[in-house]
């Protein structure tokens, strides 16, 4: 089952328990694919629907930084139940250790040097860490073995 098919039943079962605050986020999230393949007139793929889910995530998770320097606990909570609902769209997540033996492989493989080869390091390891990893703090590893 493809992951926009797994969507889909996702809402229809939401639908049926009634559960209204994981429906309107499954419904974003469906509304936001439906927009990308409007736009762009294509069926998306398991891979395009995983980087719509990690945008509308890093939306979230920047929204929960912003309610709470402003004190808006009621909407910290309403952030964090949609980024649980979307996290579960998400392939599973590499741990630290696995995150950081990709770098250091792509590194080896790409011969890179210095913080000049970022560029070769990251254009490897994003197609194969996408939706696996945080691709901030992959870049955040990557910029510190190689200014080491």
């Amino acid at each position: 089952m493809s992951l926009k098919a797994r969507i889909t039943d996702d809402m229809k079962t939401a639908m049926r328990a009634r559960e209204t605050a994981r429906l309107g986020t499954i419904r974003l999230l469906l509304a936001a694919i439906k927009q990308k393949e409007i736009d762009e007139r294509i069926d998306l793929d398991d891979a395009a629907v995983s980087s719509i889910v990690e945008k509308l995530i890093k939306q979230r998770k920047d929204s929960i930084s912003q309610f709470q320097a402003a004190g808006r606990d009621d909407l910290v909570a309403a952030e964090q139940a949609e980024l649980v609902v979307l996290q579960a769209y998400l392939p599973e997540q590499l741990s630290a250790a696995e995150v950081e033996a990709a770098v250091i492989a792509a590194i080896a493989e790409s011969g890179a040097t210095s913080a000049r080869d970022m560029g070769k390091v990251m254009g490897l390891l994003k197609p194969r860490l996408a939706g696996r990893a945080d691709m901030g703090q992959v870049s955040a590893l990557i910029k510190g073995r190689l200014a080491g």
